[in-house]
């Protein structure tokens, strides 16, 4: 069995490498918080330039309209990991808010819209939960009523990331009241600085207000503004679940956060020894690599899905439970790894990396819960990808 690439890929290989050696002085130092800093948005339009960011998205929407091609996308995600680098800039507007548009949105809204995303101009937030709909999200009492060409919104929304830096929302709200609740839900792309919209942001355990709460009251809309049509919210919110999971289990982070424990491993000592060389972390260390390796394989089985125009079926439905366990579980071997250190929190002197891992091993434990809890998770691969029953429903009084 050859499991060379082959002549053309090693030359394109060499391409990508010959960019990181020309451009990686350019890669930004600081990424930014909740936006994009000046330089992740120069760094974000040179890998949209060269094809390493947008690689696929069409040209005449911002992106660099190659082909699909599932073993060029490894490459690139293998050279700039070997490198070090970050890739592209990934948030709820490219990962989750630009492919909905692209499957579902209207011309006008794709031109309007997706070019600034990818670049990062634009800074989205997502409006779904609220706080007696979050399990059951179809439940939601966001509702906006008709007033001549407007919608006019009142509700609220909860666990709204990145709401208190959005320039937009996308967003569920009910417009036919009368409908089921699956068919009632529509969705709404509007402006954050839109009157009526008040952002109250939400402290979590790791110190930081990375969600919100989100009001709205008596904010008026376009009707124009909707995607897809009134009361197809419902067939728009689960295409962008299904790019939402996609983000929160990237495989390629997960490969970049396991060569970051391996150097600490290398470096860190217990009793004069390297970690690495201790056969209690480095086991932890082989299992992790092992499930680390395996959802990279299952990425490129979804990416061949995708090029293919194919249903990945439960393949695509385990990749959020799956990152996610495996992010926190890197995270904890991590903290272990640093020993007494590592449960530093905090303003110390002894901090390494600025608390890098502690932040991550309890922001990563909330991803558990936050876009769809564990247990929503195994619901959605027992039901729909398994096929098992429904778990039947308390008899009414």
């Amino acid at each position: 069995m050859d499991l060379a690439y082959g002549p053309e890929y090693e030359a394109f290989r060499q391409q990508v490498r010959d960019f990181i050696a020309a451009h990686r002085d350019k890669a930004p130092r600081n990424f930014g918080v909740n936006r994009p800093s000046e330089e992740a948005l120069v760094w974000q339009r040179l890998l949209i330039e060269h094809g390493y960011a947008a690689r696929t998205i069409p040209k005449e929407y911002g992106g660099y309209g190659a082909e699909p091609d599932i073993l060029k996308s490894r490459i690139v995600a293998e050279e700039f990991s070997n490198a070090r680098l970050p890739m592209g800039l990934s948030n709820q507007g490219i990962s989750m808010l630009v492919p909905t548009l692209l499957e579902l949105g209207t011309e006008e809204q794709k031109q309007k819209w997706i070019a600034p995303t990818l670049r990062g101009d634009v800074v989205w937030c997502q409006g779904y939960s609220e706080p007696g709909s979050g399990s059951d999200l179809a439940s939601l009492q966001t509702k906006a009523t008709e007033d001549g060409d407007d919608f006019i919104i009142n509700g609220q929304k909860i666990w709204t990331s990145t709401a208190h830096a959005a320039d937009m929302i996308f967003c569920l709200v009910r417009t036919e009241p009368d409908a089921k609740k699956h068919e009632g839900i529509s969705y709404l792309i509007f402006s954050m600085k839109t009157p009526g919209i008040e952002v109250r942001p939400l402290v979590t355990m790791t110190g930081h207000a990375e969600f919100n709460e989100v009001f709205f009251t008596d904010v008026r809309v376009p009707q124009k503004d909707i995607v897809a049509g009134r009361g197809q919210g419902w067939f728009v919110a689960n295409a962008t679940l299904k790019h939402e999971r996609g983000m929160l289990g990237d495989p390629n982070a997960a490969g970049s956060r396991l060569k970051q424990i391996i150097e600490l491993m290398e470096t860190e000592t217990m009793d004069g020894e390297r970690l690495i060389e201790n056969p209690l972390f480095r086991d932890r260390l082989l299992k992790l690599q092992a499930r680390v390796l395996a959802m990279q394989f299952h990425g490129l089985r979804l990416l061949t899905a995708s090029a293919k125009k194919e249903d990945a079926g439960i393949a695509r439905l385990i990749v959020k439970l799956q990152g996610c366990d495996l992010n926190h579980d890197l995270a904890a071997l991590a903290i272990d790894a640093l020993g007494e250190l590592g449960v530093l929190y905090g303003e110390s002197p002894h901090l390494r990396a600025k608390g890098t891992w502690q932040h991550r091993y309890m922001f990563d434990l909330g991803l558990i819960i936050g876009g769809g809890t564990a247990q929503i998770q195994k619901n959605i691969i027992s039901e729909r990808g398994l096929g098992m029953p429904r778990e039947p429903k308390p008899a009414k009084a």
